[in-house]
């Protein structure tokens, strides 16, 4: 793959060097890459892991004394081109590639996370409906649980493009949700109060909250399905969308069409669906989640309203932990335990921390507790009973006083690729958000395609 940019310096720094040789002072013409009698040294120190006195210096190599330099330091030191590939390698395996992204994701924290977030086909997924004897487990087990009558009693001000069908496809897409455990937890248990989680959830983000209508405000629930004054020829909003940013080209904003009123324009990621599911990075990434592809709901957006997906989008958000936060579902089958950081941080189990991890920036860490927080415990409180889940004494259901989580919790876990300078024809997995995610297959090779000028043999 030709790298203009990179060749550019390559040139660059070759001209300064042969200027350097021709015109230096005498006892410097040497000065460039390496010695005139050892240019193979070259390769030996592509492997730069620190610098001294100017120079390179590489785990390899020995230690370089400046004898190119000059002894009254009237000329340049010796300088090495530090290239962040190894030359002698410029084609790789991609099973080689492969071998090292999994030596790199082996810990136990993100075996259980890619466990977490494994997903149905979505040929399957569209095939389940209400009451079919070849649902998925974890589907069935929502459905002993809630039934079509129990949906539609929960939530009669729902919008049409919400349904009990609907439900149990998004279910279905992720196997995790109530699905089984098989080291002693109660699945069941569980599942009840991941259901009752998110529908509290659920009610505060799309509920209608009217004291003037007859049912309960944790009955109006789903009540939109856009958010507040957007509608689908809208442009430009939500979207971080400049092709000169790395997130506008990795997850690109789709344009209307030709003859539409804003044509060309950029699409909108305003809140759509039980979630109300924001802004094109996330949209793209739930795009990958669900159709291996960010570009689907990018170009069409509408389809997390009108589809499976309103519910789909909401579940993504459930089993997908936001480092340094855990999942919600982590949080409500006790997979995630805090640690000492996290105590100090008033980070414990219970529903509070769920709406740290939903809006915490907003609605927590203060000393009372602020509306949306207090409308939650509401909700959480009224579908427990409704689903026979039992609320301890113990479990904070608000969160006020509960700090954010940081690098240091139990959570915390490097989940985005980025070159590694310190070792050739590698990436490493950092906290910081980047364009390749350690969930997503692949996106470990092509930041070793970006990074590095080699060729990946695809059929080794």
């Amino acid at each position: 793959m030709f790298r203009p940019q990179k060749n550019m310096l390559f040139f660059f720094i070759l001209a300064v060097s042969l200027f350097l040789m021709v015109f230096g002072e005498e006892g410097t013409s040497d000065v460039g890459w390496g010695h005139q009698e050892n240019n193979t040294d070259i390769q030996s120190r592509s492997n730069v892991v620190e610098w001294e006195n100017g120079s390179p210096v590489t785990e390899n190599t020995n230690r370089h004394s400046n004898n190119t330099e000059s002894q009254d330091n009237t000329t340049l030191p010796l300088v090495y081109f530090s290239v962040p590939f190894d030359t002698s390698a410029n084609s790789l395996n991609y099973s080689t590639i492969i071998a090292k992204e999994a030596q790199l994701t082996r810990s136990p924290l993100m075996a259980l996370v890619k466990k977490t977030i494994i997903t149905l086909d979505n040929n399957k997924v569209l095939t389940i409906t209400p009451n079919n004897v070849n649902n998925p487990d974890n589907v069935k087990r929502l459905e002993s649980i809630v039934s079509k009558k129990d949906f539609e009693y929960f939530f009669p001000k729902r919008a049409s493009e919400y349904t009990y069908q609907k439900l149990l496809q998004a279910i279905g897409k992720f196997p995790s949700f109530c699905g089984d455990y098989d080291d002693g937890r109660n699945s069941d248990v569980i599942c009840r109060k991941a259901i009752t989680t998110m529908f509290a959830h659920f009610t505060q983000e799309t509920g209608g909250h009217s004291e003037a209508w007859p049912e309960a405000q944790w009955r109006q629930g789903l009540y939109f399905i856009r958010e507040i004054g957007y509608t689908e020829s809208i442009a430009d909003g939500y979207g971080l969308c400049s092709e000169e940013t790395w997130q506008g080209q990795t997850w690109a904003c789709g344009k209307f069409p030709l003859g539409h009123i804003n044509e060309n324009k950029n699409k909108s990621y305003f809140g759509r669906g039980a979630k109300q599911l924001s802004y094109n990075y996330n949209y793209g990434q739930f795009s990958h989640a669900i159709f291996g592809d960010v570009s689907v709901l990018l170009n069409k957006p509408e389809l997390v309203a009108d589809t499976w997906l309103n519910f789909a989008s909401a579940v993504f958000f459930f089993v997908y932990p936001q480092s340094p936060k855990p999942s919600m579902l982590h949080v409500v089958d006790g997979s995630w335990q805090p640690n000492a950081r996290d105590r100090a941080n008033g980070l414990t189990p219970g529903f509070g921390l769920t709406t740290q991890i939903i809006n915490g920036g907003i609605e927590c860490g203060g000393t009372e507790e602020v509306g949306q927080s207090v409308n939650r415990i509401s909700y959480y409180t009224n579908f427990a009973k409704q689903l026979n889940v039992p609320i301890a004494n113990t479990e904070k259901l608000g969160c006020t006083n509960v700090q954010s989580f940081d690098d240091e919790g139990a959570a915390a876990i490097a989940i985005y690729w980025d070159q590694d300078w310190s070792e050739p024809n590698s990436c490493k997995l950092v906290s910081y958000q980047t364009a390749f995610s350690a969930f997503n297959s692949n996106d470990y090779v092509k930041c070793v395609d970006k990074y590095f000028d080699i060729t990946i043999d695809y059929n080794n």
